[in-house]
Order: C-alpha cells, then structure tokens, then sequence
C-alpha cells in the first residue's frame, strides 16, 4: 500500500510515520533497546480449545526469544474454559498456563477472547505486553519482536496493530490471500463511515498486536472479540492517532471459523461501535447490561430440510479498567 493513496482523507501522513515492516525490528537490537530502558516483555496467547497449534506457537516464541535470544520475559497461555488438552499442550510445550475463570475469581468470569485478556492483566507482571493468536499455522516468531520495534524505540507509540497477507486454503488446494470477512464487511465500514481518522489502519481487527500495560490497565474491555476494536477506537480517542503504530508482518494462516459464528463477532463489534460513538451509549453503561440481554438470530436446516431460527448470546459486558480492579485489592 502506497500513502499516497490515503492522502486525500489525511490519513497518509500518519501511514508514512507509523508504518514499518518487521524487517526493521531485528531481535539482538531490541534487546539492546529493553535492556537499556530497563522493560519487562510479556507474551499473551489466548487460547480455547486449540490444543493442536498452540505448542507449536508457544515453542518457536520459546526458542527463538526466550532460549536463544532473551527478549521476551514471560510466556503465557490464558486458557478460556477449553475442554480439550490446550492447557496441559502449552505447559508441555513451555508456556505459564492459567485458567482465565480462576484468575481473580471473586470478579466472576465470562466466556470470550477480551475476557482472556484482561485477566491476562492481572496475572502477568511485563510493562510491555504483546498478544498472540493461538490457532496460527502460518507465521514467525518476528510477529513478537516486530510488534516490540515501535514500543521500544518511541515513547509516545502505545499501541501496536499488526498486519499480514491471510493465507486461506481453499477446499481445491489453492491457496488465496482474502480473508477478514469480519474486518472487510463490518469493521472497515463502521471505520470509514464514523472514523475515518482510522481508515489507514491496514487491519484493526488482528489478533497480533501490543501495548504497553499503562495503555491496557487504564481502558474498559469488552469480554468477547471486540476487544481489538475497542482498544483501538479508545487508544485514539484518549491519546490520538500518533499513539499507534502498525507493523506489516508478512503472511498469516489461521483456523476460518463459519460465518454463523463470525456474524456473532460482527454483532459483537457493532455493539462497540454503538457505545464509542458521540451520543453512543456510555461505556459506564457497558456492565449494566446482562450477557444474555442481546441475541443474534439466525435460521439452520433441521433435520427435516426445514429452515429453523435459532438465536444465540452476543457477549456485550466489558470489565472495568483493570487498574481500578488493582487498586481495590
């Protein structure tokens, strides 16, 4: 992508200035960077039932920066309520496993990625945080250390968002490079209709992204997949656009799930949009309403060949600022 192509909506600017390639980030010269600013890293894999990739993205973070090059401090798996082997997978392979449901039990717990991760908050001690997709087939340690390069290197970047080429396989063999149904249909829209301060974020929805924890412990979660979205609309809102960065990664391949089941992350993320708009619903307000309050309708094929509705929860609770949550313990 050229920046010359988001010039008009004065956004090519901030592409120019944020934007740079996880060749620019090599490993030995961040840990230089940590060890002279005096920073502790830690890596976050949120994890549900994915016990057959998870140690393969735990071990090559191991190795390459915690065994050969020491830059990551602490390597965690949050594992959210699976019921296969993912948490004895990840300490096999290496990772500090928690059960997010028994991470600071007296605040209760829900299901959901976002739910992981500001458990993660209270669980992990890093001052510089990086979060990674535990279902990635395709990708590199160098998605860790290039989100690192902005957060070490400017003090004013709070948050990082990656980028990558999504490799589908498609059912013949092929291979295709679309991909982020999600971000394409819903995100992207929503973005450029009420935010277009944002529309030079190549993909605001990655599950590859990092922060510092002075970022994340002051911002509201969401407890399912719109925690992206909304770390990203609030990290603008409260420190303006120069406080992100994005860090082109190569390729990613990942498990798709059914458009069943990513309609309830566009519910999800359409619900974080309503509140963060000018005369949206307040964030006070996100708490107030019960997880069961909002369902997305949909119609399956019985048995018989007849359409039936089915409806699902849409998980619409955010966790307060985890530093408020700290500071009452």
């Amino acid at each position: 992508m050229e920046s010359g192509l988001l010039a008009d909506d004065g956004t090519g600017a901030w592409y120019s200035r944020r934007t740079s390639r996880w060749q620019d980030w090599p490993a030995g010269r961040l840990l230089a960077a940590k060890q002279q600013l005096g920073v502790t890293i830690s890596v976050v894999i949120p994890a549900r039932n994915e016990q057959r990739t998870v140690a393969g993205v735990v071990t090559a973070i191991a190795r390459s920066l915690v065994d050969e090059i020491p830059l990551v401090d602490e390597l965690v798996v949050m594992d959210s309520d699976s019921t296969d082997a993912t948490a004895a997978v990840a300490a096999r392979a290496g990772a500090v496993v928690y059960r997010a449901s028994e991470v600071a039990p007296d605040a209760g717990s829900f299901p959901g990625k976002g739910e992981a991760l500001w458990k993660s908050l209270l669980a992990t001690r890093g001052d510089l945080l990086v979060f990674i997709d535990a279902d990635l087939t395709q990708w590199g340690p160098h998605f860790v250390s290039g989100l690192l390069g902005p957060l070490l290197a400017d003090e004013q970047v709070r948050l990082v968002k990656g980028f990558y080429t999504r490799v589908r396989t498609e059912s013949d063999g092929s291979t295709s490079t679309e991909g982020g149904r999600v971000t394409e249909l819903v995100a992207r829209p929503l973005i450029s209709l009420w935010w277009p301060q944002l529309a030079a974020v190549v993909q605001p929805l990655a599950g590859e992204w990092a922060a510092r924890r002075s970022l994340m412990e002051s911002l509201s979660i969401p407890v399912g997949y719109g925690v992206e979205l909304a770390t990203l609309m609030d990290t603008v809102a409260g420190f303006g656009l120069d406080a992100v960065a994005q860090v082109d990664l190569g390729s990613r391949a990942h498990r798709h799930q059914a458009n069943h089941d990513l309609a309830v992350m566009a519910a999800e993320l359409m619900m974080v949009a309503q509140r963060r708009r000018p005369g949206g619903l307040a964030n006070g307000q996100a708490g107030e309403l019960a997880p069961a309050a909002v369902r997305l309708h949909q119609f399956v094929r019985d048995e018989t060949g007849r359409a039936r509705q089915v409806s699902r929860p849409v998980p619409v609770a955010e966790r307060p600022p985890a530093a408020s949550v700290r500071a009452g313990e």
